[in-house]
């Protein structure tokens, strides 16, 4: 009882334990289950994630009462979910940077600047870039949820190193030793091991194209973490957690009563997809999902354009 009360009074305690959590039980499962985490991942929290995107990027931002990013960033979004190409997704950027209210001409400059640079590499990275922004994405929630609010405290630092150690642990080779145990290459047919190194490693072979897909597996798996619990965590009006009931009426009360049975009806369907074809779910659903994190790129430009400290006033 005093631990739990100490944590059930606290946020940022609360808000650490559970990035601390959620960067330690990723990790733990990549080294035991990586290809089942991969493939699973999407097809159990997908969805939610989804929704909490729209819900903390767009609701909880107050940006669905600025008309000017629903155009910029909303048409390149809908055109993304619809199969247009990548590249598309950086007019979303472009659209965030000029319908933001920049603190200056100068920042706004910058800001363009740093985008048209982001675009000619993606551009000459060629197949490349794609790659480059799936796994870019995951580290872009991250530092969305750490400057998310003010804090009093450094808990949210020790998430943000464990993540970082997490990350070298597996780039250099710390998971290697189990590489070669069953387990580690259990996988549902059709998302084998190279399946997942043709797609997260650009035709990299040995070791690091290995190792990029493990860590993969390790931070799309914290990336779910931080929307789904440290985001709602930090945003929450009052410090204390709500019930499940109460959660979901705050849900409804900030979406309206269709979205949210919506998300939970996809969720569904997207698992009874799965049942028979957990590979084409997955394939289909990451194809469909690939605006999200374009839309949480958005967020990052609109926060560096305004220069702010954290997202929700």
């Amino acid at each position: 009882m005093p631990w739990s009360s100490h944590f059930a009074a606290r946020r940022e305690a609360r808000a650490g334990l559970v990035g601390a959590l959620a960067v330690f039980g990723a990790l733990l499962g990549t080294a035991i289950v990586p290809l089942w985490m991969l493939a699973l991942g999407p097809i159990v929290l997908g969805v939610p994630h989804l929704l909490a995107d729209l819900r903390y990027c767009v609701i909880r931002t107050r940006w669905h009462r600025r008309p000017a990013l629903w155009i910029g960033v909303g048409l390149p979004a809908i055109a993304l979910m619809l199969g247009a190409p990548l590249a598309l997704g950086f007019a979303a950027l472009f659209g965030a940077a000029a319908a933001s209210h920049a603190r200056s001409g100068a920042r706004r400059i910058g800001v363009y600047s740093l985008l048209a640079f982001a675009l000619a590499g993606f551009l000459a990275l060629g197949p490349l870039g794609a790659l480059v922004l799936v796994h870019l994405h995951n580290f872009v929630a991250l530092l969305l949820w750490a400057r998310w609010r003010r804090r009093a405290q450094d808990h949210h630092t020790l998430v943000l190193i464990a993540f970082v150690l997490g990350s070298l642990v597996i780039l250099l080779g710390g998971l290697d030793p189990l590489i070669e145990l069953p387990l580690v290459h259990s996988a549902p047919t059709g998302l084998e091991l190279r399946h997942h190194l043709a797609g997260l490693a650009g035709g990299l072979e040995g070791p690091l194209a290995l190792r990029l897909v493990l860590l993969f597996a390790f931070a799309q798996s914290v990336h779910y973490g931080v929307w789904l619990r440290m985001v709602p965590e930090d945003d929450r009006d009052r410090p204390t957690p709500r019930s499940f009931r109460a959660s979901w009426r705050a849900l409804v009360a900030e979406l309206g009563p269709i979205l949210p049975w919506l998300a939970l009806l996809g969720s569904l369907a997207l698992a009874s997809w799965a049942l028979f074809d957990l590979a084409a779910a997955r394939t289909n659903y990451l194809r469909f999902a690939s605006f999200h994190g374009f839309l949480e790129l958005a967020l990052l430009i609109t926060m560096i354009s305004e220069g702010r400290r954290f997202v929700h006033d």
